[in-house]
């Protein structure tokens, strides 16, 4: 934390960071437990949660297939832009790009 002064607030959130740390700590030395950091891509777990984002913002379903939906969208885009809806045609080309770059 950065400040000018410690607020109460402040001194209450390090007060109880330090007291669940101490607990913690004494849980991990009672249980032989030595904490190591995890071994994972941050990518990975960026890129999933990513993807499952998109996933829930255009309603594809876990057994629904992205390039399927994809050329779907296409279909639509062409539909609106044939019937000079352009704000549409370019609403559902931008959700194309954001499904092509999770495929």
């Amino acid at each position: 934390m950065y400040a000018d002064e410690l607020t109460n607030s402040m001194e209450k959130a390090i007060s109880e960071t330090n007291r669940r740390r101490s607990l913690q700590k004494a849980y991990n030395e009672k249980n032989g437990i030595t904490p190591q950091t995890i071994k994972k891509s941050i990518r990975d777990t960026i890129k999933a949660t990513i993807v499952e984002d998109i996933k829930n913002e255009h309603n594809i379903k876990d057994d629904e297939d992205i390039s399927e939906v994809i050329e779907k969208l296409t279909n639509e885009m062409i539909k609106y832009a044939q019937d000079l809806e352009f704000e549409k045609a370019a609403e559902l080309r931008d959700k194309i790009k954001e499904l092509e770059n999770i495929v």
